[in-house]
């Protein structure tokens, strides 16, 4: 599990041009990208779930 690219929250924020509050409203939608919460509460994104979650949004566009 240690080789799989690990995003975090800022940097997904970047890669999708949204604000903070914007995704997480997208999140309670339950349309955001996949996070998993590390043990100490901080939030990443596997670069797989990113890719796929692109993926969904261009098939849908």
């Amino acid at each position: 599990m240690a080789g799989i690219e690990k995003l975090e929250l800022r940097e997904v924020l970047k890669e999708i041009k949204m604000s903070r509050a914007a995704f997480y409203r997208m999140r309670a939608r339950g349309a955001a990208p996949k996070l998993i919460k590390l043990p100490n509460g901080q939030l990443r994104c596997r670069r797989s779930d990113l890719d796929a979650w692109w993926e969904k949004h261009e098939m849908s566009a």
